[in-house]
């Protein structure tokens, strides 16, 4: 099902995410020992917005042929919402691992996160009809 689809594909790319980050980090030891909780706990508190935008995807996809200017006006109002949700969260964590590695290396995660989660959206965008006015 589409459902499952997405699930594995997402616990796919968590995996490759967490790969791509260790790579792009290239951490010590001591600095591990930090960063690993830290970003595990900010990945799951991620992933639930994700949950959050993976239904407001579906209810779209859902909707897409019979989309009513208030349908979409309601999908689009809570799409930036979810963005707004996803900055508060990244600036919270920023000032968390700027407390266990200096200010730079934690921009350097920010911008490898950003990066990936980039990549992640353009997979998702290509999927992602785009709305047409209901005739």
């Amino acid at each position: 099902s589409m459902d499952d689809y997405i699930e594995i594909a997402r616990e796919v790319l968590q995996t490759e995410k967490k790969a791509a980050i260790a790579q792009a980090m290239q951490l010590s030891d001591e600095e591990s020992k930090g960063f690993w909780p830290l970003y595990n706990e900010y990945a799951a508190k991620v992933n639930k917005i994700h949950d959050h935008r993976v239904g407001l995807i579906k209810s779209y996809a859902n909707n897409f042929n019979k989309l009513t200017d208030e349908k979409a006006d309601a999908i689009w109002i809570e799409a930036m919402k979810i963005n707004q949700d996803l900055m508060k969260l990244k600036k919270t964590y920023y000032k968390k691992f700027k407390k266990v590695m200096p200010a730079s290396r934690a921009a350097r995660y920010f911008q490898a996160e950003n990066k990936i989660e980039t990549l992640i959206d353009a997979q998702l965008a290509v999927e992602i009809p785009l709305i047409e006015k209901t005739k």
